[in-house]
């Protein structure tokens, strides 16, 4: 690992599951955006799934073999950052609840809680930091706050404040924009007719706006709400907030076809 300036802080970025395998651009998107303000950012080859699915669905041992093994990867930088709510929620929350009856990495998974931050409240409460210079996204957009995001770790006004930076986007709420889309992980796996008019909710919300995108900070919430937009045919394209911070949002979108974003 390289030396850091002392006035620069080093940050582990978290890259996500659903970011590698689905839409790396938005970990290009975190890091602009982290670099941009001053951070020298790494991504340590050694860090694996945050654990979340086993830890929801009961596997406990294979959650914190999974802790362990995060915990390792990233104890040695000055913040762990990543742009999803809900894996850093399970670092932040999860991990000194899991390791709890082990004092020797209880006491480093509090230590990494501490120092780990969703990417947008990471940029916003953390660092101040404003977007990238010139960044322009003239389309209207909405805004869908993710259940992790908003109840485990409080990000709501963060965003929107970071959206404001940006030339040419008009932000158009949504109703209901508090509640759940129905992904919840394996809640739509195991209860797929829930889910289903819970995303038909979301989306009919969404559309009454009348705005071209919608955005968020958990990928599996937007790809849950651009996985039903295209099966419908509906035109709105899907984007991580990142994406539009970073000023790389173009094309279709996540999950998407057919009309495309300048």
């Amino acid at each position: 690992m390289s030396a850091t300036p002392a006035s620069r802080p080093r940050v582990g970025l978290f890259a996500t599951c659903l970011m590698n395998v689905f839409r790396p651009n938005v970990g290009f998107a975190a890091v602009k955006l982290l670099e941009e303000a001053g951070c020298v950012v790494e991504v340590p080859d050694a860090q694996t799934c945050c654990g979340q699915p086993g830890f929801n669905s009961g596997d406990y041992d294979s959650a914190r073999a999974l802790a362990r093994q995060v915990i390792a990867a990233f104890e040695g930088y000055d913040y762990v950052v990543g742009p999803s709510g809900s894996c850093m929620a399970t670092i932040r929350h999860d991990y000194p609840t899991l390791l709890a009856e082990d004092p020797e990495w209880k006491a480093r998974a509090d230590r990494l809680a501490a120092k780990s931050h969703e990417l947008l409240s990471f940029l916003h409460d953390v660092l101040g930091a404003k977007i990238p210079e010139g960044v322009r996204f003239a389309h209207s957009a909405t805004y869908h706050d993710s259940c992790s995001g908003l109840r485990s770790l409080g990000i709501k006004g963060q965003p929107r404040a970071l959206l404001a930076q940006v030339d040419g986007l008009a932000l158009r709420e949504m109703a209901d924009t508090e509640v759940c889309c129905g992904f919840g992980g394996t809640f739509c796996v195991k209860y797929p007719e829930i889910s289903t008019k819970m995303v038909d909710d979301k989306i009919r919300n969404a559309l009454d706006t009348g705005a071209e995108v919608v955005l968020g900070g958990d990928l599996g919430c937007l790809m849950n709400i651009a996985g039903r937009l295209r099966r419908i045919n509906a035109p709105m394209r899907v984007f991580h907030t990142a994406e539009v911070l970073a000023g790389m949002a173009s094309g279709p979108g996540i999950a998407g076809d057919g009309k495309e974003i300048d």
